[in-house]
C-alpha cells in the first residue's frame, strides 16, 4: 500500500506514526481488527470501514476484517460454532480493533450489537479485549449524528479497552462514496484519517504495556483470595 492508493489523500500533509517516538519496541506491525455493521451489499459501513483499513495499512498496521454474515444471534448457537470462533480467534489476535456501524432507529444495529455480545468479558483466565485499543465510527442516512458512537464508546468501557478520543461520524453517507464504493474527498475523509491515525499513535504507545496498564488492585485481591481458598480445599 502506497499513497497512490489513497488518491483523497494529501501526501505531502501524511505522516507515518513514529515508532520511535511513541516508545514501540516491538517487531511486529499493529495487529488491527475491523468490525461493520451491515449485511447490505453496498454497506457504508463496511465502506468505511474498508477506507479505514486502507489508511491502517499504509501506517504500517496489519489489518484483518471479520464478515458478520453467518454469525448467529446469541444463545442461538453455542461458542463453538465456527463464524463465533472465527471472530474470538480474532480479537484474541488483535491490538487494537476499529467498530463500524450504522445508526438504525437511533441506535447501532443488531448485527454490530451481536459481534460485540460474542466477544466474552473471560475467557479461561484472560480478558480478550482488556487494554486494546478502539476507534468507534458510524454511517448516518440523513443529518449527522453520535448516537451509535456514543453507545460503542459505552460498549468499549465495559469490555475494557482503550477508546480514543478521536471518532468519526459521516452525514448522508450515501452521497460520500463515488461509482468505485471509494471515500469521496470531504472534510469526514479528513476526519477518518484522523481517527485511524489517532488509533495507530495510541497503539504503538500502548500494546507494549497494555497488561500493566490494565493491571486492578481488586483483580489482584480477589486472585489472592481465590488462591487462599484452593490452598484451603486442598488441605481439608
Amino acid at each position: 500500500m502506497n499513497p497512490s492508493d489513497l488518491p483523497n489523500l494529501d501526501a505531502n500533509c501524511f505522516k507515518q506514526p513514529d515508532r520511535d517516538l511513541l516508545g514501540d519496541s516491538l517487531l511486529h506491525p499493529p495487529r488491527i481488527l475491523i468490525l461493520y455493521g451491515s449485511l447490505r451489499a453496498r454497506s457504508f459501513s463496511r465502506l468505511a470501514a474498508e477506507e479505514a483499513g486502507r489508511l491502517l495499512t499504509l501506517m504500517g498496521a496489519e489489518v484483518r476484517f471479520f464478515n458478520p454474515e453467518g454469525l448467529p444471534l446469541v444463545d442461538e448457537a453455542n461458542e463453538q460454532h465456527p463464524k463465533v470462533q472465527e471472530l474470538r480467534e480474532l480479537a484474541d489476535w488483535s491490538e487494537g480493533q476499529v467498530w463500524s456501524s450504522p445508526e438504525r432507529h437511533g441506535a447501532m444495529t443488531g448485527v454490530m450489537k451481536t459481534q460485540i455480545d460474542w466477544l466474552p468479558l473471560t475467557g479461561g483466565a484472560k480478558r480478550p479485549t482488556q487494554g486494546k485499543t478502539l476507534a468507534v465510527m458510524q454511517v448516518c442516512g440523513g443529518s449527522q449524528s453520535f448516537n451509535v458512537v456514543n453507545q460503542l464508546r459505552v460498549l468499549g468501557r465495559w469490555m475494557r479497552m482503550i477508546t480514543i478520543p478521536n471518532q468519526s461520524s459521516i452525514a448522508k453517507a450515501f452521497m460520500e462514496f463515488d461509482e468505485n464504493n471509494r471515500k469521496k474527498p470531504s472534510p469526514y475523509y479528513n476526519r477518518l484519517v484522523d481517527v485511524m491515525e489517532e488509533l495507530m499513535k495510541f497503539t504503538l504507545l500502548t500494546r507494549g504495556h497494555a497488561q500493566y496498564l490494565v493491571d486492578r488492585y481488586s483483580e489482584r485481591v480477589e486472585s489472592a483470595e481465590e488462591l487462599s481458598k484452593r490452598v484451603n480445599q486442598r488441605s481439608i
